[in-house]
């Protein structure tokens, strides 16, 4: 009876070998995701490149838009 239960048959076996690689692919991705959100925390504020309403609406008239 105990011989039985170790076949494994080749789309199991496949279908198996699937499961175990696409669950390293998705910890990894989980994983690199969270080590950027959390370094994005802690990283230092950088200024923001965006200009003030007043200052966008002049760059607007010159350059004729």
């Amino acid at each position: 009876m105990l011989n039985h239960l170790l076949y494994v048959d080749p789309g199991s076996g496949s279908y198996l070998l699937q499961v175990i690689i696409a669950a390293i692919l998705g910890a990894g991705f989980v994983l690199k995701t969270w080590w950027w959100k959390i370094r994005y925390f802690f990283s230092p504020k950088k200024r923001s490149t965006e200009l003030p309403k007043e200052d966008a609406g002049k760059i607007n008239e010159k350059s004729g838009s």
